[in-house]
């Protein structure tokens, strides 16, 4: 008898939506809504002042981000479970159209995210703040997770919507939403560990936000054509196949 987890890893549909979750979590990050901010988190999460940052105290910084990056992740698996639950109720083979439909949703997250539709730029953020320091850092990641920002919910919502495509589940839901906070954490974690050098290297994003801004727009713009012209679907296919095919599972 083959292994559900191992087919649900080695679907179609999860091997493409994979590096896209990754890729969008990381496009969050590099976004002109989390980059600038990202020296406020540091400092935040730790209870550390500015100097203290440029002194490097890795121990406490990883920590502090740790706490803060498992926050976040927590909630939007959290959510992303919840939602490809719900999505079990309307995909199905019978309801080959609902990606098409999906795509277009895409191409509408895309353009939120380029600055369109203005009345979708609002923040609904949660203005509490928790305490400073080490141990308000993962409520402040909590609180991050269930706010919503013009960069962060337009990538998100795709990753979510892509997890309708070719079947959805709790599994593939959360899945996906843990890959896009992967894309989205290890940044944070990265410029703990070398905080001199990593600021340096988000000095050089921040000059460049807006070209990082157009090319996660159009990443999602090309995501949501895709799938509403079905080459999404027929790259699903064809993976499918070629794992039934050629590839033998783990028993």
């Amino acid at each position: 008898m083959n292994s559900p987890f191992a087919e649900t890893i080695l679907s179609g549909s999860l091997l493409l939506a994979i590096p896209v979750a990754l890729l969008a979590g990381l496009v969050s990050f590099l976004s002109p809504c989390v980059l600038p901010l990202v020296p406020g988190y540091l400092g935040y999460v730790t209870g550390l002042s500015g100097v203290d940052l440029q002194k490097q105290k890795r121990g406490r910084m990883l920590a502090g981000i740790g706490l803060f990056v498992l926050g976040f992740s927590a909630i939007f698996v959290l959510l992303g479970g919840a939602f490809g639950q719900l999505g079990t109720l309307i995909t199905g083979p019978q309801n080959a159209w609902i990606t098409q439909l999906l795509g277009v949703l895409v191409i509408i997250m895309g353009v939120v995210f380029l600055g369109g539709f203005g009345w979708l730029q609002r923040d609904a953020k949660i203005h509490a703040k928790p305490p400073a320091g080490l141990w308000g850092a993962p409520l402040l990641g909590i609180t991050f997770g269930l706010g919503w920002a013009p960069c962060i919910g337009p990538t998100y919502s795709a990753v979510q919507l892509l997890s309708l495509s070719g079947g959805s589940s709790a599994a593939k839901g959360a899945l996906l939403a843990f890959v896009y906070s992967l894309g989205l954490g290890i940044p944070f974690l990265l410029i703990a560990l070398a905080v001199r050098r990593g600021m340096g290297v988000m000095s050089f994003f921040r000059k460049h936000r807006l070209a990082i801004q157009r090319m996660g727009g159009g990443i999602l713009i090309l995501l949501g054509i895709l799938m509403a012209t079905g080459v999404w679907g027929a790259w699903v296919t064809g993976l499918q196949y070629w794992f039934q095919t050629d590839v033998k599972l783990p028993i």
